[in-house]
């Protein structure tokens, strides 16, 4: 089965990006380790060279991001313990996101503060924290979201030790003034949920005619996944009453969900492929999970719930912190 070529990730996605989210995607609750090998294999899938690929491997051991065992001269890496339950959490965030928008009471909450021109540090730090919690600038001091997000606000300012800030909860009051949702440009938010839906509807129409082999079903859904992850992170996920007419958000979240759900057992048949060039007996314990799939393990872990104390977790803050320093 051949087709012709598929979308791409839309910036071209890091070997580390890659190989956690095929991790993620095959191979979470398992316990055993996979051949540094076949990890380079798998991430050769993706043009990516071994010298590159070996590179990313130790830099996310190091990170204690994977576990090391040895057995002779063959080096194995797996999934850390507590990873599991941060995976299933994350990833049933990332195909349930967007599916609805939130019910709203009508408030705001703000934060206000004032930093001096010489703190212009601690000034970004607050401002990046902010942006992680999807609170948008209406003015240079004045930061609102839709959501009760009060708690984390003021866990923010005590984690900078920062006094000369308050955080409140208000309502808007009808007029001519400037509403709050003036902060939320949410165009270029548009472009992109618009840009995903042409880069992989053809991907569906592939799929309907039978056209897409197990080794571009492996590098599409992978590069599907980090392509759509950005949106949970970076979407301020208004509710309905402060959306445009013709939000895009709805048409890109089917499209990713029916490509994620379709195009996983032909990407678990390429993952197994590939591993069985090492591991033959390996490869036999991969597996996908669809949505349903993942829902049901979501709701087993009833109050296991992660407390973001895992290097996972922490390595996810630190990166979207660093971006939102950068915008």
């Amino acid at each position: 089965m051949t087709t012709g070529p598929l979308p791409r990730a839309q910036q071209g996605a890091e070997p580390q990006l890659l190989l956690t989210s095929l991790l993620g995607d095959f191979w979470y609750w398992r316990d055993e380790h996979i051949p540094s090998a076949a990890l380079v294999q798998l991430l050769g899938e993706f043009d990516i060279s071994p010298a590159s690929a070996r590179a990313a491997i130790r830099r996310l051991a190091a990170r204690d991001l994977l576990t090391v065992s040895r057995s002779g001269r063959t080096t194995a890496y797996g999934i850390p313990a507590r990873t599991s339950e941060v995976i299933i959490e994350r990833t049933h965030r990332m195909l349930t996101f967007g599916t609805t928008a939130p019910e709203w009471d009508g408030r705001w909450t703000v934060v206000t503060f004032s930093v001096p021109e010489q703190d212009r540090g601690l000034r970004t730090a607050l401002r990046s924290r902010l942006r992680v919690l999807r609170f948008a600038a209406l003015y240079d001091g004045v930061w609102v979201s839709p959501h009760d997000l009060a708690g984390p606000a003021m866990a923010a300012l005590r984690e900078l030790d920062l006094r000369s800030a308050t955080v409140f909860r208000a309502t808007e009051v009808p007029g001519d003034a400037v509403s709050p949702a003036a902060a939320f440009d949410l165009e270029p938010l548009a472009r992109e949920y618009e840009g995903f839906v042409e880069r992989y509807e053809q991907v569906l129409t592939g799929l309907d005619a039978g056209l897409i082999s197990p080794a571009q079903a492996l590098r599409t859904r992978t590069e599907l996944r980090v392509d759509w992850r950005r949106f949970p992170e970076t979407d301020p996920d208004l509710p309905a009453e402060l959306l445009p007419a013709g939000w895009a958000r709805d048409r890109a979240q089917k499209v990713f969900l029916q490509i994620y759900d379709r195009l996983g057992p032909l990407a678990e048949l390429r993952f197994r492929q590939v591993l069985a060039a090492t591991d033959p007996a390996l490869a036999e314990l991969a597996s996908h999970h669809d949505s349903a799939r993942v829902a049901a393990l979501f709701a087993e872990l009833g109050d296991r719930h992660p407390a973001g104390d895992t290097p996972f977790e922490q390595a996810a803050e630190a990166r979207r912190l660093d971006e939102a320093r950068r915008q």
